[in-house]
């Protein structure tokens, strides 16, 4: 029999994995949804025609697993107001908030807990993301088959050997979106300066970027070897990336990708605190 869910928390990476879940034919009568605005929870039933609850501890009393999909700074209070029920029912807990240790959790939960600690990204709202995820020692490998099952339904997923591999993560596909974003904005910019409408400075950079990712993803060869391939001597790509070498993109990167490592890792210590 499939596992009873319950998505602690109806905003958007909760819905997005219902809907990948239903979507792949997981049985809506055994996912269950909570979230204290009585619109959201409605919102919930209509879209996914699943039962939705104010009670946290009511609907955990049904689940099998029980995801927290709550913002990070609200999580410790949810955890304690729901330790008795996990305590009573010891389902596996699986966490998609951003940036908070599973050691924390546990100790908020009240111990001895079998939790998978995941760190998605913003794509899984479209069912195209990237989520690493991290079990404590808890976790049996059936248990870790239906971690990855459910975050499946939002993309590719991989695990690490180390929490602390998370924050890495955190630092590449995380907030990986965003550089992207940048990047294609930065190239519409210039586009457009050099004088092309806004409409097609826009539809090419979108094309340009799909194309590239569809290439790296079918292709057996790697980024490196891709980007010689179309970089002829003496040529226009060549002329462009000479410029982004000397001008040290590569090493902009790395600060970027060091800083947001950092920022992931202060992050955890400040939401960790007990307050």
């Amino acid at each position: 029999m499939q596992a009873t869910l319950c998505f602690i928390g109806g905003g958007n990476m909760a819905k997005s994995l219902i809907g990948g879940l239903i979507a792949s034919g997981y049985p809506k009568a055994n996912i269950l949804a909570t979230d204290p605005t009585l619109s959201q929870r409605n919102h919930l039933t209509e879209t996914f025609g699943i039962a939705c609850y104010e009670d946290n501890n009511q609907a955990i009393q049904q689940a099998d697993i029980v995801i927290l999909a709550v913002k990070p700074q609200i999580l410790q209070a949810v955890c304690k107001s729901i330790q008795d029920s996990i305590q009573k029912s010891t389902p596996l807990i699986l966490s998609v908030a951003a940036g908070i240790r599973s050691k924390d959790i546990n100790r908020w939960l009240g111990g001895n807990q079998a939790i998978v600690r995941t760190m998605p990204n913003t794509p899984a709202l479209i069912q195209s993301g990237a989520t690493g995820l991290y079990a404590n020692p808890q976790v049996s490998q059936e248990q870790k088959n239906q971690a990855e099952h459910i975050m499946r339904a939002a993309g590719l997923t991989i695990w690490v050997n180390e929490e602390s591999q998370l924050d890495v993560v955190t630092a590449l596909s995380g907030s990986g979106p965003a550089y992207y974003f940048l990047f294609m904005e930065a190239m519409e910019q210039t586009a457009q300066e050099m004088g092309l409408d806004a409409k097609t400075a826009h539809l090419l950079t979108m094309q340009t970027a799909f194309g590239a990712a569809k290439m790296v993803m079918e292709s057996n060869l790697n980024c490196s070897e891709l980007r010689q391939n179309v970089t002829s001597p003496n040529g226009t790509t060549e002329q462009a990336i000479n410029t982004f070498e000397a001008e040290g993109l590569r090493d902009i990167i790395q600060k970027a990708m060091l800083a947001a490592q950092n920022r992931a890792v202060e992050l955890a210590n400040e939401l960790g605190d007990d307050v």
